[in-house]
């Protein structure tokens, strides 16, 4: 199978490879002896996958109050691809776009999807999540969380899933017209807690922002999505241990 590699460098040295094949490190999947359960055994770098005390996915529950500032969308136009890696459809993003929190400013490079949700909230799994990948100067990663709703059709995302490949190792060009701000829904007030990669090598220290209000998607869209994936591609919830869920 072809090996198409998307990576953000996380503090110089780290890298979050999404490809069928993690960079540098052993096959992994969703099920079986490959499974999340067995990621942390599966190859040294992925220690923290097993070992690791503020991984993610999380059951987003029993809330601290915080004021939080609203998050800082400039997003613009810029898909490029969309690519079948056999562990999700992930579509990149040209430069340019970027929210800003805290008075970071972190670039959007790319988003992707997982059936069903991996975060829930409240004990509540959607039908499906959307995670926009962002990286501020030094690499430290932002992921916006948007999950998804059955509904109406979701205009946004009509025309990528005209161009998802069926095949993993596939990849589609996109035009630049596509605007990823489009999909996410109106209200975007939001949850915040401090994470980690979902995937092998589950790095922590990734800030986690997910949006309180879903949006929505067609039961085709995401059975669409379903039938490419062959299979549920999320990583269960991991424990809370002592983090605070903001809101």
């Amino acid at each position: 199978m072809n090996q198409i590699k998307f990576s953000v460098f996380v503090s110089g040295a780290l890298a979050m490879t999404v490809c069928a094949m993690a960079h540098g490190g052993a096959h992994w999947g969703y099920s079986g002896e490959q499974g999340p359960d067995n990621w942390g055994k599966l190859d040294a770098s992925y220690a923290a996958c097993a070992t690791g005390k503020n991984q993610s996915p999380i059951d987003l529950a029993n809330f601290t109050e915080a004021d939080l500032e609203p998050i800082a969308f400039a997003y613009k136009p810029g898909t490029t691809e969309i690519i079948n890696n056999g562990h999700t459809v992930l579509i990149n993003y040209a430069t340019g776009s970027s929210i800003t929190v805290d008075g970071r400013v972190f670039e959007l490079k790319q988003f992707h999807f997982h059936a069903p949700s991996e975060n829930t909230i409240n004990g509540k799994h959607f039908p499906l999540e959307s995670q926009l990948v962002h990286a501020d100067k030094d690499g430290n990663l932002a992921v916006v969380s948007v999950m998804f709703e059955m509904g109406r059709n979701n205009a946004m995302l009509s025309p990528l899933w005209m161009k998802m490949p069926d095949k993993a190792g596939e990849m589609n060009a996109l035009p630049k017209t596509y605007d990823v701000s489009a999909m996410l829904p109106s209200d975007r007030d939001y949850y915040r807690f401090d994470g980690s990669l979902t995937t092998p090598p589950c790095t922590e220290g990734v800030l986690w922002l997910v949006l309180k209000q879903p949006a929505i998607a067609s039961k085709p869209q995401i059975d669409r999505f379903t039938t490419v994936m062959g299979h549920p591609n999320n990583r269960p919830v991991q424990p809370v241990n002592e983090r605070e869920v903001l809101k």
